[in-house]
Formats: C-alpha cells, structure tokens, sequence
C-alpha cells in the first residue's frame, strides 16, 4: 500500500508538471514550442465540430457553428488544464494524508477553486494547499491576460481583408484585382498591395507562430476568410509578375506569403489549411 501511495504521488507531480508547462508553452513563450495536452484538445474539439457540420448544411449555418471552434477551444484548454491540476493534486493528496479518494478529491477541489470548505490538518501539508490555489488563479489569470493578446492580433488580420474587399472583391479574387487596376488605368499602383500585404504576412507569420490558437478564429464576415484572402494576393502577385508589362520587384510579397502560409506549425494544433479544418 505505502509503494502505490508513493506511487500516486509521482503520477501526481506529473501531471501538475506537464500541466503547468503546457500552459507556459501555450500562453507564455513566444515562439512555436508544441503542446501535447492543448493539440489534443484542439483535435477532441475539431472532431466534435466535424462530426456536427455535415457536409449536406447550408455554408452560412456550418459557418456560423464553426465560428465557436477557436474560442471554445480556448475555454476547452482551460478546463483540460484545471481538471489536470485537481486529478493531480487529488493523487498526491491520497498519497500523503493517507485519506480515502473522496477526502483527497474534497480537499483538492476545494484548494484549487479556493472554497475554503476542507484544508489539511498539518501544517506542512497545507503549503499544498496553498500551492494548488496559487496554481489555479495562475492558469485562470495567464488565459485572461492571453485573450487581448489574441484579439488584438485578430483584429490587426482582419482590418487588411476587409480592405483588400474594395481592391479584389468580395470574395477576393486575383484576376477581380487585376481587373479593376486595369479599367481604372492604375495598374502601376497595384504595387501599394504588395508592400501593404508583405507586411501583413509578416505580421501573421509573426503571431500565428507565436499563438496558433488564432489561425481558427474565422473572420466576422461568412464572405471573409483570411487564407482566400492570402491566396487572393498571392496569386496577383503571381500573374503580375508573370504576364502584365509594368516595372516591379521580384519577390517583395511572394517569398513573405510563402513563408507565413507555410504549414510547419501543424504539430502544435491541426493545420488550419488542410480541407475539411476549422478555420477558413
């Protein structure tokens, strides 16, 4: 008995630990550093969703439901990682005051939600207590701080799709943009986009890496999509270049959208570009 009490309690500091790196993975480093626990929610979710969108429903209502992926997913990670923390702090509970499971699972509610309704008896096992506490207000306190990091850098996203709609359309099109720079005799101007948007793809290579999470949130609009977007001016980039006789740089916007859309971020939640994902 005492082996499996022990035991616990390093399964128990497991979990906490991975939890808590998870959290500092997802939130706190600013680089692509891969999560297991938040992917795997991500992908629990996503089947979730793709088990309730069936193909036969109308493009606005799977977009409408789809549209609650990202922010669900987020409210999801936070939950994994809370239910972690009480399972792990249960296990060590159990393991060092040698109380029944229900105690252990009282006692560790109790702390990680700071309801004060059970404690420890000792006062060196109420350092626990205070611990598991500080934990939760952690996690509760590192999502509430991520979420203006993630709107703002939405926001800054959509404020150049819903300016590329005057220029390609709505949905954006590259030969729609081509089109209207030749009928209104500006097509040496089209180069104001490629600066424009070589700048926006270095912004979303630059966010997106750094919190993946926000490639699922889709635009407010059923018409906008970041990645149609993207493609939009990707391809004027590339017809410009290829067949319209005016003077222009090589690879001022191409090489930049390459490697912003490039999907070499896909171990650390499913790849927003595949068919059939979340995100559009």
């Amino acid at each position: 008995m005492l082996a499996l009490r022990i035991l616990a309690v390093i399964v128990g500091v497991a979990i906490v630990i991975a939890t808590i790196g998870s959290a500092v993975k997802t939130v706190v480093l600013p680089r692509a550093t891969a999560s297991r626990i938040t992917r795997s929610v991500f992908l629990l979710l996503r089947w979730v969703f793709r088990s309730v969108t069936r193909p036969s429903m109308s493009f606005d209502r799977r977009d409408r439901i789809l549209g609650a992926y990202a922010p669900l997913g987020l409210m999801a990670t936070l939950a994994a990682w809370l239910t972690l923390v009480l399972a792990g702090f249960t296990l060590i509970f159990w393991g060092t005051e040698h109380a029944g499971w229900r105690a252990a699972f009282e006692l560790s509610g109790s702390s990680l939600f700071t309801l004060g309704f059970a404690h420890s008896e000792h006062l060196a096992f109420m350092a626990l207590d205070f611990l598991e506490a500080a934990i939760g207000l952690f996690l509760l306190a590192l999502l509430i701080t991520y979420l203006p990091s993630i709107y703002s850098a939405y926001s800054r996203r959509e404020v150049g799709i819903t300016a590329l709609e005057v220029r390609a359309g709505s949905p954006p099109s590259a030969r729609e943009m081509i089109w209207r720079y030749w009928r209104l005799e500006r097509m040496p101007e089209i180069r104001e986009v490629w600066v424009e948007w070589q700048r926006w793809f270095v912004e979303v290579e630059e966010t997106h890496t750094s919190h993946p999470a926000i490639a699922f949130f889709r635009s407010a609009h059923t018409d906008h999509s970041w990645v149609t977007s993207a493609g939009a001016v990707l391809d004027g980039a590339a017809l410009v270049l290829s067949s319209v006789d005016i003077p222009r740089r090589r690879g001022r916007v191409l090489h930049p959208g390459r490697v912003s859309l490039s999907p070499r971020d896909r171990r650390l939640l499913p790849d927003p570009l595949r068919p059939g994902s979340a995100a559009r």
